[in-house]
């Protein structure tokens, strides 16, 4: 008989699990040794925002376990032998034989009914687990080795799935130890054996040391994470549609930002993977990567992006550099991408107060933008002016001081004129002129757009200056002031 002890791992999985209000309630069906077992009506089993869930009563009761719901206190009580664990709805404790346990979160009920993923039952009871798809059915099969069926986290194993055309998903979990993709190991790729997305945010489960490239595509809007040297693990498709081309998709509910995510073998020559999430609109995102088997990206929505249809000058604001690229490194360690993040956050403070024209910001935090999709987010949004903000520096070149203004097309000529007028008033340093160079973001724009070297971090005199509030939020009011000027405001 399975111990009470493997099913409190259980409770640690609703912090991943997204929001039951669309559960499947369909003819779906659950089948423990091949024999299929009874569900309530209320909430079957079924695929929800990607990721396959079971009533957790009808499960633990098949196992042997007594389940007892108390409607007045929202408890729920699991016995097993001399073993009692307490549960109640949206407390994040649970009593385990008079010990009380912190829970990463609490658990979730629908229609009085507590659903949990399944491949998560599966891992934390030692049942072998699977999901058809096309029949909408999950196959549980207990151990046949006489053991009692217990197992340590993230220690569970697997069966095929029937995988069809059908979006689905299953909750990212940790990989299992053995022997699947032992080939795959002797050549070095890392495995790939979960993708979910829930509370706004991608997970996948890999194996550590994974290198995800995370950049933003427009036309249409999407977040794409490439894993160069990498495979999916043996068991992806048990539970993640999988064709034949090494291609598969899941829908997306409940998150306004986001439609579906695919993923497939992108580059066969070097084996990358590439994760693309379908978007609604423009987002940020932050990638969370801490050499451990899981790995995340948030996504939150674009802060400034403009009303559409206003009829008003748009300008658009690009903070240099970001996230995995700092830019240049100053004279005493600090990093360009600062610099350009903390001048621009200031300007759009600013802009908040202006209101005969619109603005947007490229980021607002540390994340790494590509320049094409700081070009693109311009270009797509039909903007009046894109400026971009950055510091200089010359190694070796200590001495140079001062301010400069890049420009690539003649059109852009006159921006030009104007907003270095007022960089050069409001940093105080030497003028170094406006300068015609050819520059990704001020090439590849459609609109006349301008590129601000601020000061140099170079120089000891530059970037002392440039760290500090008052500088900073000088140079804030010189754009916006040198952005009114131009628009004739």
């Amino acid at each position: 008989m399975k111990k009470i002890g493997c099913l409190i791992a259980l409770l640690f999985c609703f912090l991943a699990f997204p929001s039951l209000s669309n559960a499947a309630s369909g003819d779906t069906h659950i089948f423990l040794d091949g024999v299929e077992l009874e569900q309530p009506e209320q909430a079957k089993a079924g695929v929800v925002n990607g990721s396959t869930v079971v009533p957790l009563r009808v499960i633990v009761e098949s196992l042997g376990y007594e389940v007892e719901w108390d409607q007045n206190a929202k408890t729920i009580t699991i016995v097993q032998g001399a073993n009692t664990l307490n549960l109640k709805v949206d407390h994040s404790e649970a009593i385990v034989n008079g010990t009380t346990v912190k829970l990463t979160a609490p658990p979730i009920i629908q229609n009085s009914v507590t659903l949990v993923p399944l491949r998560f039952v599966g891992e934390q009871t030692g049942l072998t687990v699977s999901w058809d798809n096309q029949t909408k059915s999950a196959y549980l099969t207990t151990p046949s080795d006489g053991s009692d069926g217990k197992v340590q986290p993230g220690m569970g194993s697997e069966a095929p799935a029937n995988n069809s055309s059908e979006n689905t998903s299953s909750e990212v979990v940790p990989p299992t130890t053995g022997t699947d993709n032992s080939s795959s190991e002797q050549q070095g790729k890392s495995y790939i054996y979960g993708i979910s997305f829930s509370d706004n945010r991608l997970k996948v489960s890999a194996d550590p040391g994974v290198k995800p490239n995370v950049f933003l595509l427009s036309g249409p809007e999407r977040l794409v994470v490439d894993i160069p040297n990498a495979a999916f693990s043996d068991s992806f498709a048990s539970l993640l549609p999988l064709d034949a081309s090494n291609n598969g998709a899941f829908a997306v509910a409940d998150y306004p930002d986001v439609s579906q995510v695919r993923y497939s073998i992108f580059d066969q020559g070097t084996s990358t993977i590439r994760i693309v999430v379908d978007l609604n609109h423009r987002v940020e995102y932050q990638m969370n990567i801490d050499g451990t088997d899981l790995f995340t990206v948030d996504l939150t929505a674009v802060s400034g992006y403009p009303v559409t249809g206003t009829g008003k000058p748009l300008v658009v604001i690009d903070a240099g550099h970001g996230g995995i690229k700092p830019g240049a490194v100053s004279i005493t360690g600090k990093l360009e991408k600062e610099f350009a993040l903390a001048v621009s956050l200031k300007v759009e403070q600013l802009l908040k107060q202006e209101t005969e024209f619109d603005f947007a910001m490229t980021r607002t935090t540390d994340v790494h933008l590509e320049l094409n999709e700081r070009a693109e987010f311009a270009n797509n949004l039909n903007a009046t002016l894109f400026i971009s903000i950055h510091g200089n520096s010359i190694e070796g070149m200590s001495s140079i001081t001062g301010s400069e203004t890049y420009y690539t097309r003649e059109d852009s000529i006159p921006l030009a004129d104007v907003m270095h007028k007022h960089l050069v008033s409001s940093t105080g340093l030497a003028d170094r002129k406006v300068r015609q160079k050819s520059l990704h973001v001020t090439r590849e724009t459609t609109m006349p757009a301008v590129l601000l070297e601020v000061g140099y971090l170079s120089n000891s005199n530059d970037e002392k200056l440039m760290y500090t509030d008052e500088f900073q939020q000088r140079v804030a009011e010189g754009i916006v002031a040198g952005i009114k000027e131009y628009l004739g405001l």
